[in-house]
């Protein structure tokens, strides 16, 4: 059984940071693209940031520039450093792996960006 988990979400102030983290646990024989999505109230759940097994990195438009993503391999997890936070950013951020070529989701970490 595989898991993802995530940690870190919470609280933050307008132009402040706060990273997240995930990690793959369970009988992982192959890692490959891990990326972070968000889903907002009433919205559509989106694609924030990918990184593939090679380190390769992909992002969305509106977070060009403001979030960063990274992984450790040797300890399965993959973090989203997020800075210069605004409102719109507040979501519920989702860990999202392709673990022995199959698709899995985390339970998601709650993102709240306010004054």
């Amino acid at each position: 059984q595989v898991q993802l988990v995530e940690s870190g979400g919470g609280l933050v102030q307008p132009g402040g940071s706060l990273r997240v983290s995930c990690v793959a646990s369970g009988r992982i024989l192959r890692l490959n693209t891990m990326g972070w999505y968000r889903q907002a109230p009433g919205k559509q759940r989106e694609l924030v940031a990918t990184i593939t097994s090679g380190g390769t990195t992909d992002s969305a438009d509106s977070v060009k520039g403001r979030f960063t993503i990274s992984r450790d391999n040797a300890k399965n997890t993959v973090y989203l450093q997020m800075n210069s936070l605004k409102p719109e950013d507040t979501a519920v951020y989702y860990c999202n792996a392709e673990v022995n070529w199959v698709n899995y989701w985390g339970q998601g970490t709650q993102v709240t960006v306010s004054s």
